[in-house]
């Protein structure tokens, strides 16, 4: 259970709202944009970045700290660990560098394997990769699912982004995947970089209850997720900051786990 909804396999569905876009910012000016040619030009981005993933390669460094608590909110267990990123080819890899302080042990080194498992099996990767192409997955498939509603413009780092609010569409489209059934019950708000249409925040949170497995293994009934994502070098973003709170069930037990993950240092790769 607690992989099952652990930080990054929750990224992997925040990474699949990813949105961005190709077109210049006098383009976008010279006239509005309804929230549909904003998506539409959102996915074309998408879609154009995979293509030129293996331009430009980085590393850089994560900083992940996941916390659980027991059903009364005492702390459990805490960890801290540091990666070292390197984004190459349109993949993302991760090197486990330390856990508290020190440097991981086999069973760390095990856990991690383990959990890009899982990643792959609720996102539905078909490359044996834990990250399909890169930070953001857009899909028309994942846009397809929702409502979108553009509300307003706001100033972030310096950039104009439209404010967008989304959620699912009802009645839900046919689940194919262990991701859409979680999709189907997400609600929220992404901010989109008006020049270069890539999210630049997000804040995701669960409608509604689901079972994980069908309940057997347990069940997720609360998730609070934000996001933060900076450009990097030339048309290049990555997500920079994220905090999450997920409370649920395992097996017969409650429990609540909290997430915050921050990366710096980032440097192209020769």
């Amino acid at each position: 259970m607690k992989r099952l909804f652990s930080r990054r396999t929750l990224l992997g569905f925040l990474i699949l709202l990813g949105v961005s876009g190709i077109v210049s910012a006098k383009d976008a000016q010279d006239s509005p944009l309804s929230v549909d040619e904003v998506i539409r030009r959102a996915v074309v981005r998408a879609r154009s970045a995979e293509a030129r993933t293996g331009q430009t390669s980085y590393t850089y460094t994560k900083l992940t700290v996941t916390e659980e608590l027991d059903g009364s909110g005492r702390l459990k267990e805490r960890k801290e660990k540091i990666y070292q990123v390197f984004f190459q080819g349109g993949l993302t890899h991760l090197k486990l560098l330390t856990v508290n302080g020190h440097a991981p042990a086999p069973a760390d080194i095990r856990k991690q394997a383990e959990h890009e498992a899982n990643t792959r099996q609720i996102i539905g990767s078909k490359s044996g990769k834990a990250s399909e192409s890169r930070d953001n997955f857009l899909t028309p498939e994942i846009v397809e699912r929702f409502n979108f509603k553009l509300l307003d413009e706001k100033i972030i780092n310096d950039r104009r982004t439209y404010q967008i609010t989304f959620e699912p569409k009802r009645p839900a489209l046919p689940v194919h995947r262990i991701m859409d059934r979680l999709v189907d019950r997400m609600t929220g708000t992404v901010w989109i970089d008006a020049e270069e249409f890539e999210i630049a925040q997000a804040q995701i949170h669960l409608g509604s209850e689901i079972d994980l497995l069908g309940g057997v293994v347990g069940s997720l009934k609360k998730l609070a997720y934000t996001m933060t994502r900076t450009r990097v070098g030339e048309g290049q973003w990555f997500n920079t900051f994220s905090s999450g709170d997920f409370e649920g069930r395992k097996l017969l037990d409650s429990m609540r786990i909290k997430t915050r993950s921050q990366s710096s240092n980032f440097r192209p790769l020769s």
